[in-house]
């Protein structure tokens, strides 16, 4: 796991001025890697590649970077982890091996196959840039799932290419303007989804591309050499037909074989374990495998409703790891809040960013790397929405599609505070719970019933802002893999749908970023072994009932579970990793929020509807209704700001 930066331009300043801004880069992404750094320049200061190293496999230097390879013909730098370095050795031909890490492995793999069949052989985490001294291309590339992050930025007279959007700030003169369209896509999800960025003219790489450069201006377009879609249709094509124990012993294997590769480091390495299905599979197989325990992190909060500490204490208990657990003070918790706008080098606001820090930082006191449970919700139908939206579309399907778009503006006729009345009067007559939120909760469902799809319906449900194109002064709302259909695979079911647009969007651009940038804030690299996409279309091909049966998900990985852990210890409400973000705003948080959502300086800033944004934020403190999460977004967006 490293940092890696670097540019092309057409008017260079020498190589020494060249190599000054190559190393101002790359000190920019220290905290990625903080055991060494290196920079490569042709012989004009054109081209620069830029590495810092944080050491994990070849510890020597031998694994120093940028790496030419054996010819002398490419340059490399490596932001990640190939897996399967090892065996790819076995299959190219003999040669005089300089050290044992992955990236001499990749550079070889460059040389004799190429570098697109290279990247379909590995199994592995990445972002690189490669430096073809004969053709004179640079080649930038992602791994599959995005799990490593590279931005590409366009400017008039260079290319320049970094893990993080701070890099390009030791760049002379850039200043671009803020993209009010992906400030819109961040009011919509919490993040801003590839190929978008904060910036105009600046994007992210897709995962699972490559990009030629033939010269600053002389940019391709991104080149797939894998496809979720593929392998999504693939697996309907050829779909797993054994037993449900054949499918369990199928799935184990797969996963046996991930974590073997992902084990392997010459660092100290553990596991995040919050005692769901997940992470406690992803451990009770590494402990399997394991001849000492395994090192295991949790992190707890005082708050009842948001601690799963216990649940995970007792999986460790009973799989004999090596567990360690932080219980955290509100305080601690918000003292992380002001490091988050330089921790994500654009605005994000999955408020589980707190808690993800919290555990990382943990973590990496004692390991080096650390495996998570992340992509079992996308790849075997976990979410509770995966029941919620295809039940309520088929509800209102029967409802005339005339009827329906009439009943949404009836519905917001009436306030929000009323529908709570109406709510709480019908909980005390039928002798039922109160249900929280029922006015947002029609309000919300009143703009879903306008719509005509259920792909539409979807992105309505999971969205935050419903309309942000309004928010946002001046903006035009792009299109993403949410509302393009010729994205999307032929699946039968509204379930496998959902469950693929989450794969290609949320769980790269939320899930995926939210765990690198707060594990690489302190240096600690993650691997996801439900990545390996030798289990991602293993996962595809199995039919939807072993997915999701009888109203529970990731019912085929429950079945591998519990052959290792106890069904009582996993069979629980699931608590989710959030914090109590709305009592924390009305309280500790509301003078820091007050300060970025101060009325005079949104209307300096001209960026946001003042009027809509302040009402918000009273209604929030008064107690009037809960805004907490469209409020987060535009705190998350201020706060970035501040840094620029």
């Amino acid at each position: 796991m490293c940092g890696i930066t670097g540019f092309w331009t057409d008017r260079p300043a020498g190589r020494d001025a060249a190599a000054a801004i190559a190393q101002a880069m790359a000190a920019r992404l220290a905290h990625r890697g903080p055991d060494g750094a290196g920079t490569w320049l042709d012989d004009s200061g054109a081209v620069a590649l830029a590495h810092r190293r944080l050491a994990i496999v070849d510890l020597s230097p031998a694994g120093h970077q940028p790496m030419r390879s054996a010819s002398g013909r490419y340059e490399l730098i490596l932001n990640g982890e190939i897996y399967n370095h090892v065996a790819l050795r076995a299959e190219l031909p003999a040669q005089p091996w300089r050290g044992h890490s992955d990236t001499e492995t990749l550079l070889a793999g460059i040389e004799h196959w190429g570098i697109e069949a290279t990247l379909r052989k590995v199994v592995g985490m990445f972002a690189i840039a490669l430096w073809d001294r004969e053709r004179q291309r640079l080649t930038l590339a992602r791994d599959r799932f995005g799990e490593k992050p590279l931005y590409i930025a366009r400017l008039p007279h260079a290319l320049l290419f970094a893990s993080e959007l701070k890099a390009f700030d030791a760049w002379p003169g850039f200043a671009p303007p803020i993209d009010r369209g992906a400030v819109a896509l961040l009011l919509r999800h919490n993040y801003i989804p590839a190929p978008y960025s904060i910036f105009e003219g600046v994007s992210k790489l897709p995962p699972a591309t490559l990009l030629h450069v033939d010269g600053p201006s002389r940019i391709g377009s991104p080149q797939p050499y894998w496809s979720l879609r593929d392998a999504a249709e693939a697996g309907q094509r050829a779909p797993f037909a054994g037993t449900d124990e054949q499918a369990a012993d199928a799935l184990e294997a797969h996963l046996d074989a991930a974590i073997a590769l992902q084990r392997v480091a010459d660092v100290p390495l553990g596991a995040f374990l919050s005692g769901g299905v997940d992470s406690s599979v992803v451990v009770a197989l590494m402990q399997r495998q394991s001849t000492t325990p395994v090192r295991t992190f949790t992190i707890g909060f005082d708050v009842p409703q948001f601690n799963e500490a216990e649940h995970a204490k007792a999986v460790a208990r009973h799989l004999g790891t090596e567990h360690t657990e932080l219980y955290c003070s509100a305080q601690q918790a918000l003292e992380v809040v002001p490091k988050l706008a330089t921790m994500y080098c654009e605005p994000f606001s999955d408020s589980s960013q707190i808690p993800t820090f919290l555990v990382s930082q943990m973590a990496r006191r004692h390991v080096t790397v650390s495996l998570s449970g992340d992509a079992g919700d996308e790849l075997f139908g976990g979410y509770t929405r995966y029941d919620r939206a295809p039940a309520l579309w088929s509800r209102l399907g029967r409802v005339p599609a005339p009827l329906r778009r009439a009943l949404g503006p009836a519905i917001q006729a009436l306030p929000p505070s009323a529908w709570d009345r109406v709510g709480d009067t019908l909980c005390r007559l039928t002798g039922r719970a109160p249900i929280e939120r029922v006015g947002d909760r029609a309000h919300k469902l009143a703009d879903m019933l306008k719509t005509r799809t259920p792909e539409a319906f979807y992105r309505d449900m999971v969205s935050h802002q419903p309309w942000p194109a309004r928010v946002v002064l001046g903006a035009t709302e792009p299109g993403t893999a949410m509302t393009q259909p010729t994205l999307w695979p032929a699946l039968p079911s509204f379930e496998e749908r959902m469950m693929f647009i989450d794969t290609l969007s949320y769980l790269p651009d939320d899930i995926l970023v939210k765990v690198d940038r707060a594990a690489m804030a302190v240096s600690l690299e993650t691997r996801v072994p439900l990545l390996d996409h030798r289990v991602v279309e293993f996962a595809w091909s199995l039919p939807l009932h072993l997915k999701r049966r009888d109203g529970v998900g990731k019912w085929l990985l429950r079945q591998v579970l519990y052959r290792h852990v106890p069904r009582e210890l996993i069979e629980r409400p699931k608590t989710g990793f959030g914090v109590p973000l709305g009592d924390w705003l009305r309280g500790p948080l509301r003078p820091w929020a007050e300060h970025l959502l101060d009325e005079k300086r949104l209307r300096e800033q001209g960026l946001l509807d003042v009027a809509y944004v302040r009402r918000l934020w009273r209604e929030q403190i008064e107690g009037q209704r809960e805004w907490m999460y469209l409020l987060w977004d535009v705190l998350m967006l201020q706060a970035w700001l501040d840094t620029r």
